[in-house]
């Protein structure tokens, strides 16, 4: 895991260029802080800084070379070894024991179709001095960041934008368009938007090509949906998982995980633990007490239970006057406005984990998105039972997600009239809406626009729900947050549940591998039977990383933050946002979300 920066200009001279890749490199220390170094070659200048997972000795350092190729790499190749005995059988022969390494040949074996092999997260740019071309890739989910301005000849790329800022062609002109978005749907990202006009974000995905001053790009891989019917998909998917596990412990740091007590976390923590992957596993909890809290140890502890001794429970919980000196760091890592608040109780947790010296962590992220992780999701499973004319299986659902979820009259209502909307309504649709009516729209009118394109996949509505989820709205705004915050204490951050193969598997099955007999995740639930502790395998509510931030905080320690500069906010509509916050300030929470989303807009535009 580290950062990388890089830029192809023909205009610059070689002393110029060569202060530029400097600057740049030296704004993410943060990210590599085990070795740093730039290189030039012809008029293309790459900078690197490491932090040492896979063969800590200089062999791994970076930029890396191989004949006439050159690479800068942030992120993990979980099946380099497999891929490394694959290219001796061709004859090439390998000095370090890094997957840096395995990338390099791997090219020079097969070109951009190298990245169809690779099972893990990556984002890197190979730089062939015969060719003049860089070559550039983005993992399936944009696990990891890969930032770039194009300003018609020159390209700028780099794993934040704190160092595009650094460039001649960075400019602070903003994406109103992306703003909308952020307020309105806490997306922190849109296609290749960003917040900055100039910057664009390689999708995930995609390969880029740069050569004489013409990018071009290519799709190698994108989700798709079938409706097979897999009667041994529970043995299957925990075959895989197990698997991938195995194969995202590969380090030659200590490993440890994060622990939430919900199924994702404590799925991988007790696998972990009953396939004997480490022999010194410890994992890191974040809690509150008090009221309007979230307090998940009692799961924890059934962990604790159920595997005495076996691994080292660490527990934090942050205190306000953490987060209100804490508050100002984190805003700034995260590079754009902070969408919700559950990044400061990550950055608590990462500072644990740094305390603990552990620079890998396992994380449960992603299963949520692509297979039925969230309540939502039901009104999408209600609909296609509907649309399918399965009337008997939709009551039986319908009358256990009552029971389950102990709705009432008016609860159940609004998981009715949605789920009907579902029906007749497209995603793109759906949240169009959402866009414009779930909270009050405070963008000025013609600012910005409202449109919202989705790829038009050909799919159930479930599995078109959890591919929006995956490609625009939850993952990779999570994903943001889970680099940017696990990066600033120097931590790499993995997340096995997006294996692409687990996901393939998810989503070429029936929806009933997603939601069954009342219960979210069934395929997932099953796999964990007796690794798990019952109290967990059967959970019912979902509580994701929650915190006290938009109401409690924002009313204590960072009520500052309220006070608004609408001069910065000029794109605001002045009576309407004022409205909403003074409602805020006299105990509404009912837009909490929303204040707290223009307070860190307010803020991000300050500093």
């Amino acid at each position: 895991m580290c950062g990388i920066h890089g830029f192809v200009n023909n205009n610059i001279s070689s002393q110029d260029g060569q202060k530029l890749i400097q600057l740049m490199t030296n704004s993410t220390l943060h990210r590599g802080p085990d070795y740093s170094s730039t290189d030039q070659k012809d008029n293309c200048y790459f900078g690197h800084n490491r932090l040492s997972i896979l063969d800590l000795s200089e062999s791994g350092n970076q930029p890396m070379f191989f004949q006439n190729y050159s690479i800068v790499f942030n992120g993990e190749i979980y099946n380099y070894k497999e891929i490394r005995e694959e290219l001796k059988q061709f004859g090439y022969e390998f000095v370090s024991d890094s997957d840096t390494e395995v990338i390099l040949k791997g090219f020079d074996k097969w070109g951009s179709k190298v990245v169809n092999r690779f099972i893990g997260m990556w984002a890197f740019a190979i730089y062939n001095s015969t060719s003049k071309e860089l070559f550039c890739s983005r993992d399936r989910f944009g696990i990891k960041p890969f930032y770039y301005i194009f300003d018609g000849s020159s390209l700028y790329f780099a794993s934040e934008i704190k160092s595009l800022k650094k460039t001649p062609a960075f400019s602070n002109e903003l994406n109103l368009n992306q703003i909308s978005r952020g307020l309105q749907l806490g997306w922190m990202s849109y296609r290749d938007e960003t917040y900055f006009t100039c910057v664009k974000s390689l999708e995930p995905g995609k390969n880029m090509f740069y050569k004489e001053s013409k990018i071009k790009f290519e799709t190698y891989w994108q989700i798709t949906s079938n409706t097979n019917k897999d009667l041994k998909i529970t043995a299957n998917f925990k075959s895989l998982f197990d698997e991938t596990l195995a194969l995202h412990m590969r380090s030659d740091v200590p490993v440890g995980a994060s622990l939430s007590g919900g199924l994702d976390s404590s799925s991988i923590v007790c696998s972990i633990i009953e396939q004997n992957l480490s022999s010194d596993l410890h994992t890191f909890s974040i809690y509150y007490e008090g009221k309007n809290t979230v307090d998940e140890r009692p799961f924890i502890f059934e962990i604790e239970k159920k595997y005495k001794d076996r691994y080292t429970s660490n527990y934090y919980s942050p205190a306000t006057s953490e987060v209100a000196e804490n508050f100002h760091e984190i805003a700034m890592m995260i590079d754009f406005p902070m969408s919700g608040s559950s990044c400061i109780s990550h950055y608590s947790l990462m500072e644990l984990v740094e305390r603990d010296g552990i620079k890998v962590i396992i994380s449960g992220q992603g299963a949520d998105d692509y297979m039925g992780g969230y309540l939502h999701s039901y009104y999408r499973f209600f609909a296609d039972k509907f649309t399918k004319l399965e009337w008997l299986e939709l009551i039986k659902e319908f009358n256990l997600y009552r029971k389950y979820q102990e709705a009432n009259f008016g609860a159940l209502t609004q998981v009715a009239l949605k789920s009907l909307l579902s029906v007749f309504l497209s995603e793109k649709y759906l949240y169009t809406v959402e866009f414009k009516n779930y909270m009050p729209f405070l963008m000025k009118k013609g600012i910005s626009s409202t449109e919202i394109q989705f790829d038009n996949f050909k799919a159930s509505r479930l599995d078109s729900f959890h591919q929006v989820l995956m490609n625009y709205s939850s993952l990779p705004t999570i994903l943001h947050y889970e680099d940017r915050i696990s990066m600033a204490k120097s931590v790499e951050t993995r997340v096995p549940f997006l294996d692409h193969r687990l996901v393939e598997m998810m989503f070429n099955n029936q929806s009933d591998s997603k939601i069954k007999n009342g219960y979210t995740k069934p395929i997932l639930r099953n796999a964990m039977q007796g690794i798990i502790p019952d109290k967990i395998q059967y959970r019912k509510d979902k509580k994701g990383f929650v915190t006290p931030g938009e109401v409690l905080w924002l009313r204590g320690c960072l009520e500052y933050l309220l006070e608004i500069d609408y001069e910065l906010l000029h794109f605001l509509d002045k009576q309407k946002t004022k409205a909403v916050i003074e409602d805020f300030k006299k105990g509404n929470n009912k837009f909490a979300k929303l204040v707290w989303r223009v307070a860190c807009l307010n803020y991000w535009l300050k500093n």
